[in-house]
C-alpha cells in the first residue's frame, strides 16, 4: 500500500486487495494501535469534547486519488477520530448501560472479519448456522430457559442486531398469528401493552408494524412497584380495551428497565397473557446477562409463560456489539411472518426442511458470522470466570450505593437491584423546581469535566442520575474516584445555591 501507479500503466489495477505478507504486517500494527488505546483509555476525557462539525474541518472534501500508509491513517486516527470518541470502554463510564468490550470478543471479531462470510442459509455456510444454534443452546441453559426455547424441537435461538430488531420480529410474528384465519381481529384493533418503563424501542417496532399509536399501552408505573408494571393495572387496561371492541395482541415484560433496572413480575404478567391469548415477550436486554448467576435467576420466575425471550450478550457479557440473543418458543410464527423463498435462494438443504436457515428468523437476508465472538467468549472465558465478573460489577454498585448514602446531601430514587444506581442531589428546601435544575446543571458539569460520564432519567417527576457499573476495566478505585468528583462538584454547585 502506499504506491500510486500512474495512469495506464499495466500495473494500474488493484490486482490483489487482500496480500497475506501484507495484511500479517499490517494486522501486528493495528493490535499494536488497539493494545495502547486500551493501556492509556483511562486518560482520555470519557465523553468525547467536541462541538459539532469538528470532522469536517480536520479531513479533506474528496477521497485520495493514491493510496496512503497505515502509518498516516493511524496517525489521523489518533489525532483527529479518538478525540471525537466517547471512550465506552473506559474504567470511568457509568453512562447509559454498559457495551462490553473484551479480547475474547475482539478475537471473535478479527476471525468473523476474517471469514467475511454473508450467512443468510445453511449452505452459504453451514458452520455459521450450526454454531449459532449451539452457542444459543450454550446460553440458554446457563439462563435456565426451559427447553421448548432451545433446539432442536419447535423453538429455538437467533442472533440478532439488537434488542430493537429483537422486539420487532416477535411483533411481527405475533401480528401475523394473531390476524391468520380469524376474521374477527383486524391491524386497527391490535393492541399492545407495556409499561411506562419499557424502552422506546417496542414503540418504534409498533410504528413498523402497523399497530396504531392510539393502541399502544405505556402503561403507568411509580415507586410503590419500584417502576415494575402492575398485573392490576394491566388487566384493567385489557378489559377496558376488549368492552372497546379491541384485540390484545402483544405483552411486553422487562427484566432490568433502562430508567431504573425495574423487573416485571413475569409469573403474574404470563398468566394475564396466557389467559388472553396475547404473546408474551421478555426485554432482558440488559440483566439477561445477570441472570447467569444462580442468585439471580429468580427474576426469571414465569419465563415459560413467554412466547420470546431476549438478552443482549454485547452489553454485559464481554461480547463485542453487535450480539443480541433472541429465543422463541415457535420458530413458525417467525418463519411465516418473515421468510421469502426467491428462485435464487432455492436450494436441496433448505427444501428437505432439515436445517434452519435464519434469514427467516430476521429482517435482513444478509448476516455475519456473530457466533464466533460469543462462542470465543463461553469458551476463553467460561462460565465461572463470567459469573464472577458479573457478580464484581453488583459489588461494585452496592459499593457506590453505600457511599451515596453515607452524604447525607444525596439520596436513592429507587432501590437497586443489580449495577445501576439511581440517586441525585437533594435540593434546597424552597427549590422551585424540586432539584431538577440542580441535579441537570450537576450532570452537566461533570460530564464536561471528561473524568466520568453518566446519564439521567426522571422517575415520578424527579430529575435521576444514572450511575450504571458495567465497564470491563472498572475496578474500585475508579468508583471512589467518580464519587470524589460527584461530591467535590456538588458541594460547588450548593454553595452557589446557599
Amino acid at each position: 500500500m502506499g504506491r500510486c501507479f500512474a495512469e495506464g500503466s499495466e500495473n494500474g489495477s488493484l490486482r490483489r486487495a487482500f496480500d497475506a505478507e501484507e495484511f500479517r504486517e499490517n494486522a501486528h500494527k493495528m493490535v499494536d494501535f488497539i493494545a495502547d488505546y486500551y493501556r492509556d483509555i483511562h486518560k482520555f476525557p470519557v465523553q468525547s469534547q467536541v462541538q459539532p462539525g469538528y470532522l469536517q474541518t480536520l479531513l479533506p472534501d474528496n477521497a485520495p486519488e493514491c493510496p496512503e500508509t497505515l502509518e498516516n491513517v493511524l496517525t489521523d486516527v489518533q489525532n483527529k477520530i479518538i478525540p471525537g470518541i466517547t471512550h465506552w470502554q473506559s474504567p470511568n463510564f457509568f453512562s447509559f448501560y454498559p457495551s462490553n468490550s473484551s479480547t475474547a470478543g475482539l478475537l471473535g471479531e478479527m476471525l468473523s472479519g476474517g471469514f467475511n462470510i454473508v450467512g443468510f442459509s445453511w449452505i452459504t455456510s453451514p458452520a455459521a448456522t450450526e454454531l449459532e444454534a449451539i452457542v444459543l443452546n450454550w446460553l440458554g441453559k446457563m439462563l435456565k430457559l426451559p427447553e421448548p426455547f432451545l433446539l432442536p424441537g419447535k423453538g429455538g435461538g437467533v442472533i440478532q442486531g439488537t434488542a430493537s430488531e429483537a422486539v420487532l420480529v416477535v411483533l411481527l410474528a405475533a401480528r401475523d398469528r394473531a390476524l391468520k384465519g380469524d376474521s374477527t381481529k383486524s391491524l386497527e384493533k391490535l393492541v399492545v401493552y407495556a409499561s411506562d418503563q419499557t424502552h422506546s424501542a417496542l414503540q418504534k417496532a409498533c410504528m413498523i408494524a402497523g399497530i396504531r399509536k392510539s393502541n399502544f399501552r405505556a402503561l403507568p408505573t411509580n415507586s410503590s412497584t419500584n417502576y415494575a408494571l402492575s398485573p392490576n393495572v394491566l388487566q384493567k387496561a385489557i378489559l377496558d380495551d376488549i368492552h372497546a371492541g379491541l384485540c390484545p395482541l402483544f405483552l411486553c415484560a422487562t427484566v432490568g428497565t433502562t430508567s431504573s433496572s425495574a423487573v416485571d413480575s413475569l409469573k403474574e404478567l404470563g398468566e394475564i397473557s396466557q389467559d388472553n391469548g396475547m404473546w408474551f415477550h421478555v426485554d432482558a436486554a440488559y440483566a439477561g446477562s445477570a441472570c447467569i448467576c444462580p442468585e439471580y435467576q429468580h427474576y426469571l420466575d414465569g419465563v415459560d409463560a413467554a412466547d420470546s425471550f431476549n438478552m443482549n450478550c454485547h452489553k454485559w457479557l464481554l461480547t463485542n456489539f453487535d450480539c443480541s440473543a433472541l429465543w422463541v418458543k415457535d420458530s413458525s410464527a417467525l418463519i411465516e411472518a418473515l421468510s421469502t423463498k426467491p428462485e435464487f435462494l432455492r436450494n436441496k438443504a433448505s427444501e428437505s426442511s432439515l436445517v434452519v436457515d435464519y434469514k427467516d428468523w430476521q429482517i435482513p437476508l444478509g448476516r455475519r458470522f456473530r457466533s464466533l465472538k460469543l462462542w470465543m467468549v463461553l469458551r476463553l472465558y467460561g462460565v465461572s470466570n463470567l459469573q464472577a465478573y458479573i457478580r464484581n460489577h453488583i459489588y461494585l454498585a452496592k459499593h457506590f450505593e453505600e457511599l451515596v448514602r453515607e452524604d447525607t446531601r444525596f439520596e436513592i430514587i429507587t432501590p437497586r437491584t443489580f449495577a445501576l444506581v439511581c440517586f441525585r442531589i437533594l435540593p434546597p428546601a424552597n427549590d422551585p423546581d424540586n432539584g431538577f435544575t440542580l441535579n441537570s446543571q450537576l450532570l452537566d458539569v461533570i460530564n464536561s469535566s471528561g473524568h466520568i460520564y453518566l446519564s439521567h432519567t426522571v422517575l415520578s417527576g424527579i430529575y435521576t442520575l444514572r450511575f450504571a457499573v458495567g465497564a470491563p476495566l472498572t475496578e474500585e478505585q475508579h468508583i471512589n474516584s467518580a464519587w470524589k468528583t460527584l461530591q467535590d462538584k456538588a458541594s460547588i454547585l450548593l454553595e452557589s445555591y446557599n
